[in-house]
């Protein structure tokens, strides 16, 4: 389970540091989705909550701090301060149970309810694993189990390195556990040559690693309730630039579509920021987009970074994308390739049980003491989540009527 203030995503410590230089005191809410609708025992949220209530202890220690100043050197003095003082609150986390469906929402000030999702994540994953009774084959169990699972890394590790591609770990919300996300990433130390990190901020720290993240959809969520959609991309930009000017480069753009995204990526933003997040839709087809739009701005594309982050589970769909990334963007040169793969569940719970599809999403943010509700629209109709009403008026609003969005989950 989660013990350390830094078992989370960089991101999420990104995101929380520029929450707190400009939006101090604005209030949101997130909401858990079971994409998978799986069934949840009876009694999990009862234990959750008892997991949930540990979470008071956690604190930054000195030797985190010492880490974070060290490798994480563009965030701000005060701010690792500010992380020293921090505590969670578990009264911020509402869990509603009933029979096998459970619900569960975060309230609070945005500043600080922003790290729940990760670490919160992980623990319903993890309890969701041992009380149902469902096991990982590791050394636990047997010397042949866990021989099996090392074989099982050194052949993902080993198709890496032949296909020539650079990986990242992505894997904390929907790890196994904490045990197996930790073998991971001791199996990944001897193939430095292909892995480029973790977003894990604990672990980067244990390997001695300097910890990778990008944006996060909800920064975008947000903006679009406070300032409008037709503006949001273009304002939530310019805020993230006057925070970190020019470091933590990588822009996501499908929280309202990759198409609306690119009316605002104009010249000034693609070359403020370093690449892109390809996290929804089809990646061959978001490559060719993104490539095309570089091209138009006449800037070359092989001098931007290329991320694919978005359901990588396999070795023959890393090396599709790859290989075409490589013939689209560096006509064919090898040597020019800047692309790399942030993979998650298919690296931290691959043991043997099937990986729970669950995630946790901003559903509104509170202005002038008023619920407003946000939306993700992505580049994949199942990816959505928001308010029918509200979804409607945000296509309406950016041109997207003609588009087929189906409205998977929404908010009660």
């Amino acid at each position: 389970m989660v013990t350390s203030i830094l078992d989370t995503d960089l991101y999420k410590l990104s995101q929380q540091l520029a929450v707190c230089k400009l939006f101090p005191r604005d209030e949101v809410r997130y909401q858990f989705f079971n994409r998978g609708h799986h069934k949840f025992p009876v009694g999990f949220g009862l234990a959750l909550r008892a997991e949930i209530e540990k979470f008071n202890s956690i604190h930054l220690s000195e030797d985190e701090c010492l880490f974070l100043r060290d490798r994480v050197y563009f965030f701000d003095p005060v701010y690792f301060d500010f992380l020293s003082g921090y505590r969670f609150n578990p009264n911020e986390v509402f869990i509603e149970q009933q029979g096998e469906d459970l619900k569960i929402t975060i309230t609070g000030p945005w500043y600080r309810t922003i790290l729940w999702e990760v670490p919160l994540m992980a623990t319903i994953s993890e309890l969701y694993y041992s009380m149902t009774g469902k096991r990982m084959p590791n050394r636990y169990e047997s010397p042949e189990a866990h021989v099996a699972q090392e074989n099982i890394n050194t052949i993902k590790l080993t198709g890496f390195r032949n296909l020539r591609v650079k990986i990242a770990e992505f894997g904390t919300r929907r790890r196994f556990s904490y045990d197996v996300q930790n073998e991971l990433l001791n199996a990944m130390n001897d193939y430095r040559d292909v892995f480029v990190g973790t977003s894990n901020v604990h672990f980067a720290m244990v390997y001695g690693w300097t910890p990778i993240g990008t944006q996060a959809h909800e920064w975008f969520q947000f903006h679009a309730a406070k300032y409008g959609y037709r503006m949001a991309n273009q304002i939530a930009m310019e805020n993230w630039v006057r925070v970190y000017n020019g470091n933590l480069g990588i822009v996501l753009p499908d929280t309202f579509t990759t198409d609306v995204f690119l009316r605002t990526f104009d010249t000034k933003y693609a070359k403020l920021f370093d690449g892109g997040r390809q996290d929804s839709g089809d990646p061959i087809a978001w490559t060719n987009k993104w490539t095309e739009h570089y091209r138009k701005l006449r800037i070359d594309p092989s001098t931007k970074s290329y991320i694919y982050s978005d359901g990588i589970k396999s070795l023959d769909t890393v090396a599709t994308i790859h290989q075409h990334y490589v013939n689209t963007v560096c006509n064919g040169h090898y040597d020019r390739a800047r692309d790399s793969f942030g993979i998650g569940t298919w690296l931290t719970n691959d043991v043997g049980p099937a990986p729970l599809n669950i995630v946790i999403k901003m559903t509104a943010v509170k202005m002038n003491g008023e619920w407003v509700q946000t939306v993700k629209l992505s580049d994949h109709e199942g990816k959505n989540t928001g308010d029918p009403r509200t979804i409607q008026l945000c296509k309406e609003i950016l041109g997207l009527e003609s588009k087929f969005f189906t409205l998977t989950y929404s908010i009660e």
